[in-house]
């Protein structure tokens, strides 16, 4: 532990502006993986152990995409396509069959995946690390801000981020299609009889998680080194910003990956080698005082 360095940054207006902004990076790309998990199981009712793996495969189909046609926007949209329509193919053909059933099918067969998708990106992709590196548009100086680094492609993925998260929350909450899911998510017997396809209703929606996870893969590519198995370590996180925030609340998912993004960022300095456990620690704080998280409801 390190209070002196911590309190030093604290201290410091470039170190705050310079870790505020690392940790709103790190919190609002975990905010999309674990928006589109909490949608997934607030409607379906379905833990989705897979939801990292296709956060893996956005990173992978956007570095392809972008290798192809050295368009960094067409990456980012081709592989959040690509991953919402894997992830419609595999609700309808998989996840639907085990609807309703014990947790424990469900797991094995998300993680029957997980293992499944790990092997094709080492066979298609090979097992070695890989590297996008920044696009062009983004390779500019940083802004500097009272001391404080701050690089163009951060304030681009700040940006757009944000406004997913605004539109999803629109949707959600103003939209026909937002009560929708949000009736199928609290009375799926009763909406259906009402004439709504909740089949339609279920494949939406787990699609839209799979977008934003490969979404967020996607984003992620020019910051972060590729490699089978990448997605599990931020499915771990995802988890945790989900249970912080409350099981099926997308607003609880945002506050939960900003905190834990900042904890993170923060937690580096003054705790090197405690940085995973303060996440815990954190959950576990949260979880005393409020048992179905920040914005969850008792059940």
């Amino acid at each position: 532990m390190d209070f002196q360095a911590l309190l030093s940054c604290f201290s410091s207006a470039s170190c705050v502006i310079t870790q505020t902004t690392g940790g709103l990076i790190s919190g609002m790309l975990l905010f999309l993986v674990a928006a589109g998990l909490s949608l997934i199981f607030g409607t379906l009712r379905v833990i989705n152990f897979m939801h990292g793996s296709l956060y893996m495969l956005g990173a992978y189909f956007a570095f392809t995409i972008y290798n192809v046609t050295g368009s960094y926007a067409l990456a980012v949209l081709g592989a959040a396509l690509g991953v919402g329509l894997f992830g419609l193919l595999f609700e309808r053909l998989f996840m639907s069959r085990v609807y309703g059933t014990d947790v424990l099918m469900q797991l094995l067969v998300c993680y029957s995946f997980i293992l499944i998708l790990d092997d094709a990106v080492k066979i298609i992709w090979g097992a070695e690390f890989r590297s996008m590196g920044m696009p062009a548009a983004f390779q500019r100086p940083p802004i500097i801000v009272a001391g404080g680094v701050l690089p163009v492609f951060y304030l681009f993925l700040i940006g757009v981020t944000s406004l997913v998260a605004l539109v999803l929350g629109l949707v959600i909450t103003r939209t026909r299609i937002g009560k929708i899911v949000r009736a199928a998510a609290v009375n799926p017997t009763m909406t259906s009889a009402l004439g709504i396809n909740t089949t339609l209703v279920y494949g939406g929606v787990f699609a839209l998680g799979s977008l934003l996870a490969g979404l967020a893969g996607a984003l992620a590519v020019p910051v972060r080194s590729l490699v089978s198995g990448m997605g599990f370590s931020i499915l771990i996180e995802s988890f945790i910003v989900t249970v912080i925030g409350g099981m099926g609340s997308v607003a609880g998912a945002l506050v939960g990956a900003l905190l834990i993004g900042l904890v993170r960022s923060f937690g580096s300095i003054g705790f090197p080698l405690f940085t995973d456990g303060l996440m815990f620690l954190f959950m576990t704080l949260i979880l005393i005082t409020k048992p179905s998280g920040l914005f969850g409801k008792e059940r």
